[in-house]
């Protein structure tokens, strides 16, 4: 029975770095939304039609693949926009494709406020991690343009899933954030 384990929030939050604590006392392994964005900005830009319907493409396949596979399952990070319809429809085949395949969801979402998300913006896991990052002055614009244009942050009784836990992580280590999921889950 695979697990998909997703995890969500804003820009720089640390979604990647519990994701990478979390494989390191699971049998999950790590996706982070960026293997699939920077390896498509290659070719074409994630701002364009072309490059986000590839980045899809990829993360749908693998998602697909890994919930029909043997493996214990997937740690999936994405910035989730409630506020945007396409953005929602996707989470929720994301989600149908371990549930019709006897998989189980389980949906983190982690929130820190701004200017520890601008710090956490420039860490050196991020950038050896996600290539498009290493600007920082861009990356730094994209993450404040991110907050002034979609909501990050899921409204009280939005989120449905059985399986679900948000945390605060702004003074909580990702070591830390990983054992609580780990925990509360019992993955």
């Amino acid at each position: 029975m695979p697990k998909l384990v997703l995890i969500t929030g804003p820009q720089a939050v640390g979604k990647m770095t519990v994701g990478q604590e979390l494989t390191k006392i699971t049998n999950l392994k790590l996706f982070h939304n960026h293997m699939s964005i920077d390896l498509v900005s290659n070719f074409f830009s994630y701002g364009t039609e072309i490059g986000r319907n590839l980045v899809t493409k990829i993360r749908m396949e693998i998602l697909e693949a890994v919930a029909k596979s043997d493996l214990e399952g997937i740690i999936f990070t994405v910035v989730m926009a409630y506020d945007c319809k396409e953005d929602v429809e996707q989470m929720e085949q994301m989600k149908n494709l371990f549930k019709k395949n006897n998989g189980e969801v389980y949906y983190i979402e982690l929130q820190a406020p701004l200017e520890i998300r601008k710090k956490r913006n420039k860490t050196e896991n991020r950038k050896k991690h996600k290539p498009s990052k290493r600007d920082e002055e861009f990356s730094e614009w994209l993450l404040l343009r991110s907050d002034n244009t979609i909501r990050t942050e899921s409204k009280e009784g939005e989120v449905t899933e059985k399986n679900y836990l948000k945390i605060d992580n702004t003074n909580i280590s990702a070591k830390d954030v990983a054992k609580m999921i780990k925990e509360k889950f019992n993955l």
